[in-house]
């Protein structure tokens, strides 16, 4: 692997799993409990799950083709978004932030393994470096907004203070 190559996966890690601009993400979410996840508020079209849930939605669609892998693609980006608000338990909103949190693990991954200028099978034009940079500014994207959501909910700062680490 070329000095660029391991570079670059380093500053992709760094993206994924969040530093100095934002906080990190694995410290964003585990605190918040099932009642807030599903609140809603009416300036806002979704919940802190719906979220997450789209951001798990998108995350694995790219680590599928990273794999080498061809998922289908929605019919329509609302396919990306759950019906419902809220998690039906505690158990089920921590599986939900698990899931999440394994997929930015598996990016992280790739990200310091992979040859990321190699392309893509079944995305053509598009490199793992690409999608890798996809997935990091997707999910600070919405995670900006799920920090916003807990500061309207008066949910903020997680344990340990809301700063960048």
């Amino acid at each position: 692997m070329s000095d660029a190559n391991q570079l670059f996966g380093q500053a992709l890690v760094k993206s994924l799993v969040g530093e100095r601009g934002h906080i990190r993400v694995a410290r964003a979410l585990p605190d918040i409990d099932v009642e807030l996840a599903g609140k809603k508020n009416a300036e806002m079209p979704y919940s802190i799950y719906q979220l997450l849930k789209h951001m798990i939605y998108w995350q694995q669609f790219m680590l599928e083709h990273l794999e080498g892998r061809k998922p289908q693609l929605p019919g329509n980006v609302m396919e990306s978004w759950p019906e419902e608000t809220g998690p039906q338990s505690e158990e089920a909103w921590q599986a939900v932030i698990n899931e999440f949190l394994q997929g930015v693990d598996q990016a992280v991954q790739i990200a310091e393994t992979a040859q990321l200028d190699d392309s893509l099978a079944h995305f053509p034009g598009e490199t793992k470096a690409g999608l890798l940079r996809n997935i990091a500014s997707h999910n600070s994207y919405h995670l900006g907004e799920i920090v916003l959501l807990r500061r309207i909910y008066g949910a903020w700062p997680p344990p340990g203070g809301g700063f960048p680490a």
